[in-house]
């Protein structure tokens, strides 16, 4: 029997007897960690292992979002503090060919923190392309305003990371630069043009359709679909990112959990299943949610089922790396603290 089509969260740094009973009975395709699920190197590796020996999969998808700056789960004492992507897109834009290889670097060095944890999946790079009066949820998070400069570092960051051993995710497709409120809080609602979104909001993701796991924006794109968030919208996941932009590879959905969404878990879920989504990502450790989660969204089947077994094959053992030069190199570059 295959996993089911969900990632979730738990609740604390270890998993209790409750949360290890629903990993065991409901088998979760995946598990996202957040800072409170974070103490210390071993007590990650513990985490990371507990639920990969419940699971009996020694592949399990164990996510996380490292980015840098604000977005920074695992960070001081025990793990270099990184800067956020808007910092290198400075960089970029005196010094191109020094900002690309010290994105490279910097990701070759937080994915092999990452891995040393057991985490195999880091929700990066985020592709979203800040405009004039967004809100800044997405904010320095960004590379850069300019799409081209977006997919190029984004680009550059996933070399390092999959040389370290761990799998990128894309966010937020097909986009949430553009958006005026925070999704976390509110739905936000974008009424640009069709033509502007596809040569500055898609284009980056467009560019890194070959990828191999891509998550959602819970943003209403007016000109894609007036009622619904592209989460939820056949014609955005269908229309948008499978067709217009190409992206074949595994589509989760951001947090269900997040206010942007409306209805029930079981609405939600059945709304983004009918949408396209393959896998569907619950952060909040809460019990009762969870297990309303793994009843609906049932087991990985059919495409989600070849996706998601794609996107863990692509994964590769970390290749050599001097760790000694590249944090010589770093410190060559004009970047912040690492």
């Amino acid at each position: 029997m295959s996993a089911g089509a969900f990632i979730c969260g738990c609740a604390g740094t270890q998993l209790n007897n409750e949360e290890r009973a629903f990993v065991k009975e409901a088998d979760p395709w995946g598990l996202i960690v957040f800072g409170r699920n974070v103490d210390g190197p071993e007590q990650i590796r513990a985490l990371t292992e507990s639920f990969r020996s419940i699971t009996g999969r020694s592949d399990a998808p164990v996510l996380i979002d490292q980015e840098g700056g604000r977005v920074q789960r695992m960070g001081p004492p025990h793990w270099r503090k990184y800067p956020p992507a808007r910092r290198i897109g400075e960089l970029y834009e005196h010094d191109p060919t020094r900002a690309i290889v010290a994105v490279r670097l910097i990701t070759r060095l937080l994915a092999e923190e990452l891995f040393d944890a057991g985490i195999n999946v880091d929700c990066l790079p985020v592709l979203d392309v800040p405009q004039p009066g967004s809100h800044d949820v997405i904010g320095d998070r960004a590379y850069s305003n300019d799409p081209a400069s977006v997919a190029i570092l984004a680009r550059a960051a996933v070399s390092g990371l999959m040389e370290g051993g761990v799998l990128p995710v894309i966010k937020h497709i097909p986009g949430h630069g553009r958006a005026a409120a925070d999704s976390h809080l509110e739905l936000p609602v974008v009424d640009t043009a069709l033509d502007t979104l596809r040569t500055v909001d898609f284009a980056p993701f467009a560019a890194l359709a070959d990828l191999p796991m891509a998550m959602t924006a819970h943003v209403v794109y007016t000109a894609i679909d007036r009622d619904q968030p592209a989460t939820l919208s056949q014609t955005a996941v269908g229309q948008v990112m499978r067709q217009t932009l190409g992206y074949d590879g595994l589509i989760m959905t951001d947090d269900l959990s997040m206010k942007a969404l409306e209805g029930s878990m079981n609405d939600k879920i059945g709304r983004a299943r009918a949408a396209g989504c393959d896998i569907m990502l619950h952060c909040n450790g809460n019990m009762a949610e969870m297990h309303e989660v793994a009843a609906a969204s049932g087991s990985l089947s059919g495409a989600a089922l070849d996706r998601a077994g794609l996107a863990l094959a692509s994964a590769r053992a970390p290749r050599e790396f001097d760790r000694a030069a590249a944090m010589a190199a770093l410190r060559r570059f004009d970047v912040e603290s690492v």
